[in-house]
């Protein structure tokens, strides 16, 4: 609070206050405009943009595959959140909340909607009886996905809207959720200092979580604030985050519905493996 704001007795909507994304947050649920979405031979149609959210879904598929799971084939149709393409009637079909990422399960006789990515996440590991750990040890596995669930919002749209997207820079937001953001760091590393991955010697659907947000955070890659926030000084953090920088599924995940930074590392659409080697955004400009 300051000097300058008394809230009135009823809040009202400013359209034009909100920052980054004023165009696109609302107070309201439901389509915006009728738009059906495109579904690819595939039996998993995936509607996506490669935020942290999105990215754990990618790289889940791409383990998949890698390890052998052929069934785990996908279409990834970009979803461009900055255009509304969330409002859009066929993707308020499978996702009410209007937030990607959103994934059709049509390997069965009837498709299936999935939303919320630790839900996919979960869904996508128990059909393929894949990444889960051993389990005896399912519940500190689940625990740790969904300390992911609740903490990252006060990383994200909490810190990272603050010192990154509101309108001016604020002390109070941004000291709260940056010492919030920091005690969330410290969790982690003390519980990475005895083991390899989140939670145990298991690479698992909790890490595929939480390392888009915090490994993505300690690796210099969101909200240009790795200096701020003294990553460095989180070892056990930062030694686990670039394990998985490493494998080779990841760095594909991180590829897929992505529409920002390098043409080169951006695959908008993904229909099958081939993409990769040939229709990243660099590849697209320079035939067209």
């Amino acid at each position: 609070m300051t000097d300058s704001y008394t809230p009135p007795k009823i809040w009202t909507w400013d359209q034009e206050n909100g920052g980054k994304f004023a165009s696109t947050n609302r107070p309201i649920a439901g389509p915006t405009h009728d738009k059906e979405l495109p579904v690819g031979k595939h039996p998993f149609q995936l509607y996506s943009l490669a935020t942290p959210n999105g990215v754990k879904v990618n790289i889940m598929f791409e383990e998949l595959l890698a390890a052998g799971h052929t069934g785990a084939e996908y279409d990834a149709w970009l979803i461009n959140i900055g255009d509304g393409d969330q409002f859009g009637s066929g993707f308020v079909d499978i996702n009410p909340n209007s937030k990607i990422p959103a994934l059709m399960d049509r390997s069965g006789p009837k498709p299936v909607r999935v939303f919320e990515s630790a839900a996919i996440l979960m869904h996508l590991a128990e059909k393929f009886d894949a990444f889960l750990g051993p389990k005896e040890n399912r519940p500190e596995m689940l625990s740790w996905l969904f300390w992911q669930m609740g903490s990252a919002p006060y990383l994200g749209g909490g810190f990272g809207h603050f010192y990154a997207y509101a309108p001016e820079p604020m002390e109070y937001p941004i000291n709260r959720f940056a010492m919030e953001t920091k005690r969330q760091l410290d969790v982690l590393d003390r519980q990475l200092a005895n083991t390899t991955y989140i939670s145990g010697d298991d690479y698992t659907i909790a890490d595929m979580a939480i390392w888009p947000w915090y490994g993505g955070l300690v690796l210099g890659r969101l909200y240009d604030a790795a200096e701020f926030l003294d990553v460095e000084s989180y070892t056990h953090v930062m030694r686990w985050a670039k394990l998985i920088d490493a494998r080779d599924p990841v760095r594909r995940g991180r590829m897929v519905n992505r529409a920002f930074g390098d043409p080169s590392e951006q695959l908008r659409e993904r229909h099958d493996a081939s993409d990769f080697d040939t229709r990243t955004q660099d590849k697209i400009d320079a035939a067209s």
